[in-house]
């Protein structure tokens, strides 16, 4: 009963619009008063579960992205890709799109490819003729991209809270990223049949040439950043953690002396922000963490998985039922908490029916990602809206279209068919299969 009700006292303040550190903070409370468990073993216990090196490497993405957000480092990427997809009818939101996968592979935050590329691409898709609700939707259904293609933060805390190899939850969610841009990319390309879309004027194939060689001249340091980092975790030659940190020295000086976006007060504005963003990350990792261990010492996730075994023994059946419930949870909260409470409950149940836990890092990341821009309380979604400054009920219609069409298809592919997920980490980590 003690659990139930601290259960619903995080579920009621997150849907009232609690700050997420405090409705954790709550139930925490609360399961320690009702089972009088010792505050002080509490306390030990999540602070050793934080004090790990690996960790180090979320406020440092957290930096390089504001780094790039504030350094006009996104405004290159943006000028690349709209060269070679930016004439078609559906050129910019295809830009929008994979320019998010881009930027989410080195920012590896939802939230912070949202504020950066949407702030950049809001303005031009208006002009073009673009629907400020089209545009926010298309946004909202692109940022969860930096939860999928690596470097992602979130897979680093899954990789942490699992104890699964970081290189292996990287390759993990590739081919499902891959698969959602090509789909998004589809849907915007049928939608925007029905929209007086503006065009780029047509340019001599040497003027489009030259102009382009001067896009891919700019762009170049930009695109240095995520092949130093992958390159490096890849090649073995450094860790997550020290992938982060060389990405903050390369991001820097490219903001100040390449793209000039950092003059002035941009690198302190860059440098507040990640220390709030960190101390607020860090005060939930916390409480996450002390519930977390709560509800394992309660035997939640044996019994969880009890009841769904006492519903069907089918593997499939098992799988949509976690599916709908990792949905639910991104619906309520950001990725970083989600897969924080949901990676201990969760992971015995699905390496029970024979999930492997690199596979499940993918399911994890589709998941709250899908969950993260579906209505009612999805988080990014109400952040695009306040983005690109449109009204909440004329982005619900794309936004769903977004879902059924793209997000759906990505999330059974990568659900049912293990292969998927799986085939790059059993290329480069065959030891870990």
């Amino acid at each position: 009963m003690g659990t139930l009700i601290s259960v619903l006292l995080l579920v009621g303040g997150l849907v009232i619009g609690m700050p997420i550190p405090y409705a954790f903070g709550g139930a925490v409370l609360w399961i320690t008063y009702f089972f009088d468990f010792s505050s002080s073993t509490l306390l030990a216990s999540g602070y050793t579960q934080i004090n790990s090196t690996i960790l180090l490497a979320i406020p440092l993405f957290v930096l390089a992205g504001k780094v790039m957000e504030k350094g006009r480092i996104g405004d290159a990427l943006i000028g690349l890709v709209e060269r070679f997809v930016g004439r078609l009818k559906s050129g910019l939101g295809a830009v929008a799109v994979i320019t998010s996968a881009v930027f989410g592979s080195i920012s590896g935050s939802a939230s912070a490819t949202l504020s950066c590329i949407g702030a950049l691409m809001e303005p031009r898709m208006t002009k073009a003729g673009y629907s400020k609700g089209y545009t926010a939707a298309l946004l909202a259904a692109a940022c969860p991209l930096g939860l999928l293609i690596p470097p992602s933060s979130a897979q680093v805390l899954y990789a942490w809270s699992s104890g699964t190899s970081v290189l292996a939850c990287f390759t993990a969610t590739i081919v499902p990223g891959l698969i959602l841009v090509a789909l998004l990319c589809t849907v915007n390309a049928v939608m925007c049949r029905k929209f007086d879309i503006v065009q780029v004027p047509k340019e001599s194939f040497s003027d489009w040439g030259h102009n382009t060689i001067k896009a891919t001249w700019r762009a170049i340091p930009a695109m240095i950043m995520p092949i130093i980092i992958l390159g490096g975790i890849y090649g073995g030659i450094m860790t997550a953690t020290e992938a982060a940190a060389i990405s903050v020295a390369y991001a820097i000086p490219c903001g100040i002396f390449m793209y000039k976006g950092l003059k002035g007060d941009g690198l302190r504005t860059a440098l507040t922000e990640s220390s709030c963003t960190t101390g607020v990350i860090m005060v939930m990792f916390f409480m996450v963490m002390i519930f977390s261990k709560l509800l394992t010492m309660q035997n939640i996730p044996a019994q969880i998985a009890q009841t769904l075994l006492s519903i069907t023994d089918n593997k499939y059946l098992i799988l949509l039922m976690v599916n709908i419930f990792m949905i639910i949870i991104g619906m309520l909260m950001d990725d970083t908490s989600g897969i924080l409470l949901s990676t201990p409950i969760l992971l015995p149940i699905v390496t029970g029916i024979g999930i492997h836990p690199v596979h499940f890092a993918a399911i994890l990341g589709v998941n709250l990602g899908m969950g993260n821009i579906t209505p009612p309380t999805a988080p990014m979604l109400y952040l695009s809206g306040r983005v690109c400054g449109a009204k909440i009920n004329k982005m619900l219609k794309p936004t769903m279209i977004f879902i059924i069409f793209a997000w759906i298809p990505t999330l059974l592919l990568t659900t049912y068919l293990p292969a998927i997920a799986t085939f790059l980490p059993k290329m480069l980590l065959p030891n870990l299969f």
